[in-house]
């Protein structure tokens, strides 16, 4: 499932390059063909992301919501080709030349796949596969789901108090905690499993146990890992003296994280072997020794 930091790229991308624009809204699948109607011939304002969800936002006051969930993904076309989701920085075709309908929006290529939702501008096209969510809202309605997340370390907006409160009252794990988006919002397994060694902290520590100096050293390594991950557009959470080839980035996954993915490997600061266990539903990487309770 895609992190925070591949939404708030996201929202970027679609403010950059279809803020402003008018759209054609397609549901190709069928399944959002209502939702479609709704901001169909609208011009696209905005977009913004909150933890793990998109909103775009239209000149008619609508909204769309999308949640990728484990399995939804975009891809985007224009000029240089299609890019997906996570890499609107990396072209994936040739570049050509577009061509328009008596309208001005582009002719998209047929669609390939369920795509749920085709948005459609005079300079190109984004498609929509398998999101666990895409609705269209009100303003009302998008602010009463963002309330129901907790803080973004990457909003501007974001009040890390409100995320402490919860946890230093909580006897439930702080490694389940940081996976809870009503606690803390954009936190995936993996940004979890490596902020957690990072600050040499056991996983199986209850929030209540958590002092108030490692919740502000938590959040802050969150938020400077989150903003990492947006200027990268990959998750980076390895410091250059524990990689192998500092100077080779971009490298494969295992080189640019400290426990996840690297189960029975030798821990990059310790050698102790990496485990793993099922935490919350998903698998939890740690170094039993650096994070030690």
């Amino acid at each position: 499932m895609p992190e925070g930091h591949t939404l708030h790229r996201l929202a970027a991308h679609f403010t950059k390059h279809f803020g402003g624009s008018r759209v054609r809204v397609t549901s190709p699948q069928g399944r959002f063909a209502d939702g479609a109607r709704r901001i169909d011939g609208r011009t696209l304002a905005e977009a913004e992301a909150h933890g793990k969800q998109l909103f775009l936002a239209f000149d008619s006051g609508d909204r769309l919501r999308v949640h990728l969930g484990l399995y939804g993904a975009w891809t985007f076309g224009d000029a240089d080709g299609e890019r997906h989701l996570g890499a609107p920085r990396v072209p994936g075709g040739e570049k050509r030349d577009l061509m328009r309908d008596p309208d001005g929006f582009v002719l998209a290529p047929a669609p390939v796949g369920t795509v749920r939702a085709r948005i459609v501008t005079a300079s190109g096209w984004a498609d929509l596969r398998g999101p666990s969510a895409c609705e269209v809202i009100t303003e009302e309605e998008k602010e009463a789901a963002r309330a129901r997340l907790g803080p973004d370390p990457l909003r501007p907006d974001a009040d890390p108090e409100r995320a402490w409160r919860t946890i230093s009252r909580s006897r439930t794990t702080i490694a389940a905690l940081l996976m809870r988006q009503d606690v803390i919002a954009g936190i995936g397994n993996i940004y979890r499993a490596e902020s957690l060694f990072r600050a040499g902290i056991d996983p199986y520590r209850p929030g209540r146990e958590i002092t108030r100096a490692e919740w502000d050293a938590l959040w802050a390594d969150l938020t400077a890992l989150l903003q990492d991950g947006v200027r990268d557009g990959y998750i980076i959470t390895t410091r250059p003296e524990h990689r192998p080839d500092p100077a080779a980035l971009p490298v494969p996954r295992p080189d640019t994280l400290y426990v996840c993915y690297r189960t029975g490997e030798p821990c990059r600061i310790c050698g102790t072997a990496v485990v793993q266990a099922e935490l919350a539903a998903r698998t939890l990487y740690r170094c039993p020794a650096c994070q030690a309770r």
